[in-house]
């Protein structure tokens, strides 16, 4: 049963307003014999992608280019020019042997992502690129420039098999999971977008070598459920010597909640930020808005996000889409900060983002006076809250909007 509200005040709202109960629209989600929703943890078969530098680690790179018989040395090289100088192309690489170049490039760095298009908003700030995998398989991600950063949103799987009904990813389901070198490949095809001036001239505002600062695991697919993969892009990510260099607290990991995954991310020793998209603090609202809040609740969840601040000391974020009548009642914002505040106070930052609306759609924002007071509330408790912003909605590039189907595979016009 949810929890009975406060008494009626002229700020919040009470446990007799409206509630919305989560229901898809224009799609059906996908059950079992018993009613429940499917949830696909397991990556279909495929063909898989063919076997990549960010693939491995640097002694079995220099191993492969050993097998081939050149100097070890040369894995190095390759590595500097896919990390650093962000290219594949054999051309560019005048320091391997040329009789040896074309065959070399094309065994270590053979491509894996296709651009379809590229789109831009926000006055060229936010781009969304659309991908094309070698299988055909479609995947987004979004690159976003801030004061002081830029960030690129990355997806790990392409499609979706948590099945939660608001989030447009998941309504074809998971079609496979993304190796670690395609995760790497959408960084460092980004890093190449920026180089060439695509979020305007490095050299003319004075950020010349500008690459992307902050990676975040929001978007196709749970990261999660793709663990082997994502740790290895993770460690590329953050190898100073043999991988791009970026810094572990830039990048930040998220989950619906896939608890036995979070305690082992917590294990791994690689301070990332971890977030926990929650969406509800009670379990009758978020096993109908999380579907595998049916396997882990929300106690669950919230001990295993407050163990990984325990490991790390890395402060957790949660992830908190306001969505109108549906989770932003008064009510829910005392019973998250009394859930949080039960578990020690400095350990956690509540995220809350007004979910992208859609005219007509029972999915849609928060009115303003209802965030601002969602918000006052967990300040009030002692919970430090910041409602995010949110970019890209022009090009459905925003939280819960990256959907890749056939219809965008089509020429642009």
């Amino acid at each position: 049963m949810d929890r009975p509200g406060p008494p009626r005040t002229a700020n919040a709202r009470t446990a007799d307003a409206r509630q919305v109960r989560p229901a898809t629209e224009g799609w059906t989600q996908q059950k079992d014999a018993e009613g429940r929703p499917v949830l696909q943890f397991a990556s279909p078969r495929r063909g898989k992608p063919p076997v990549h530098l960010a693939d491995l680690s640097p002694a079995e790179r220099a191993a492969k280019v050993v097998e081939w018989g050149l100097p070890a040395f040369r894995a190095r090289q390759l590595e500097k020019h896919y990390f650093t100088h962000f290219t594949d192309d054999p051309a560019l690489m005048t320091d391997l042997p040329a009789s040896r170049r074309e065959e070399l490039v094309a065994a270590m760095l053979p491509p894996l992502l296709t651009e379809v298009r590229h789109l831009q908003t926000d006055r060229g700030d936010t781009v969304k690129f659309l991908w094309r995998l070698h299988d055909g398989a479609l995947v987004e991600s979004v690159l976003m420039r801030y004061p002081g950063r830029i960030t690129l949103c990355v997806s790990s799987q392409a499609g979706c098999g948590m099945n939660c009904p608001f989030c447009a990813t998941g309504q074809a389901g998971l079609m496979r999971n993304m190796s670690a070198a395609e995760i790497v490949a959408q960084v460092v095809r980004a890093n190449r977008f920026i180089a060439d001036g695509g979020l305007g001239d490095p050299r003319a505002v004075g950020h010349d070598g500008e690459r992307v600062s902050n990676i975040v695991f929001m978007g196709m697919g749970e990261p999660l459920a793709n663990y082997a993969r994502v740790m290895q892009a993770v460690r590329v990510m953050v190898d100073n010597d043999h991988g791009i260099g970026m810094s572990a607290r830039g990048i930040t990991v998220s989950t619906v909640g896939l608890v036995p995954a979070i305690r082992k991310l917590a294990d791994e020793r690689i301070p990332v930020t971890f977030a926990l998209s929650l969406h509800a603090p009670d379990d009758q609202l978020r096993d109908e808005l999380i579907p595998v809040n049916s396997r882990w609740k929300v106690d669950e969840a919230l001990d295993a996000a407050r163990a990984y601040f325990d490991r790390t000391g890395r402060r957790v974020s949660i992830e908190y889409a306001l969505i109108k009548d549906m989770n932003d009642h008064a009510w829910r914002a005392d019973l998250l900060a009394e859930k949080l505040n039960a578990r020690g106070r400095g350990w956690v930052h509540v995220n809350p983002i007004p979910l992208n609306p859609t005219p007509g759609s029972i999915w849609t924002a928060s009115e303003v006076p209802v965030q601002n007071e969602f918000v006052r509330r967990l300040n009030a408790a002692g919970i430090p809250t910041t409602l995010r912003d949110t970019r890209g909605k022009e090009i459905d590039g925003a939280c819960g909007q990256l959907v890749a189907t056939a219809a965008d595979d089509d020429p642009a016009i």
